[in-house]
């Protein structure tokens, strides 16, 4: 299994930088996500976690978004939805998102996610 890595145009603010490490499991996504074509940017997001939860091994998926439209809000919560089930099967995985201290409109949507979801994301203030 490959690796997947996308990286942002510099000085662009609407499509978030992406690296999915098949060795170590660790997965970012960072930056703001202000798509208008969200389906094609995330669907290879989405198959490379589908890949990834048929090993079993443990996954770490850490999110640095401080800003997601409503389009690509529908993706998050799709990839939300396969790590929660992938724990839920007994896999080791842990989900956290950062965000800058006093940040609370990206925190309340956080929270939203955790309660849409069922999934226990550590919010971690940087």
């Amino acid at each position: 299994m490959d690796n997947l890595e996308i990286q942002a145009k510099s000085g662009s603010h609407f499509k978030p930088s992406v690296k999915l490490d098949a060795d170590t499991g660790v997965c970012e996504i960072e930056g703001e996500s202000y798509l208008e074509e969200s389906s094609q940017f995330y669907q290879p997001i989405y198959d490379w976690l589908v890949e990834y939860t048929k090993t079993k091994k443990p996954l770490l998926f850490n999110f640095r978004l401080s800003y997601v439209n409503t389009s690509s809000s529908k993706h998050i919560l799709y990839i939300l939805r396969l790590l929660r089930e992938y724990g839920e099967q007994g896999n080791d995985m842990q989900t956290n998102w950062y965000i800058e201290s006093g940040d609370m409109d990206t925190e309340e949507d956080v929270e939203d996610y955790m309660i849409i979801t069922g999934l226990d994301i550590k919010i971690i203030k940087i």
